[in-house]
């Protein structure tokens, strides 16, 4: 079993930064994808940022220039960097990870708890 525990949300005003992070704990072999999703009230999750294990990053058009994804294969952790944060940021941030373990190896997707963001007007 795999936990992913995420930290670091909370109330900013717009225009401000936070950073949340995620650490995996568990059972693991590797770590082939970490990254955030994030879900808004009445909305549908949407994908933030992912990073692969070798640093290659995808992002949603709308936190390009503005959100920085990275993370510490040592750790098993992954951080979302955001700045010049907007109100319709807002939202459930949910930490996720493609995980190989067990025997024999299997890839296996678990996602965090989720930490709420809020940005004020």
């Amino acid at each position: 079993q795999v936990q992913l525990m995420e930290s670091g949300g909370g109330l900013v005003q717009a225009g401000g930064s936070l950073r949340v992070s995620c650490a995996a704990s568990g059972n693991i072999y590797r770590i082939n994808v970490m990254g955030w999703y994030r879900q808004a009230p009445g909305k549908q999750r949407e994908l933030v940022a992912v990073i692969g294990s070798g640093g290659s990053t995808n992002s949603a058009d709308s936190v390009k220039d503005r959100f920085t994804i990275s993370r510490d294969n040592a750790k098993n952790t992954v951080y979302l960097q955001m700045s010049s944060l907007k109100p319709e940021d807002t939202a459930v941030y949910y930490c996720y990870a493609e995980v190989v373990s067990g025997r024999p190896l299997s890839h296996y997707d678990y996602w965090g708890q989720g930490t709420q963001v809020t940005v004020s007007s």
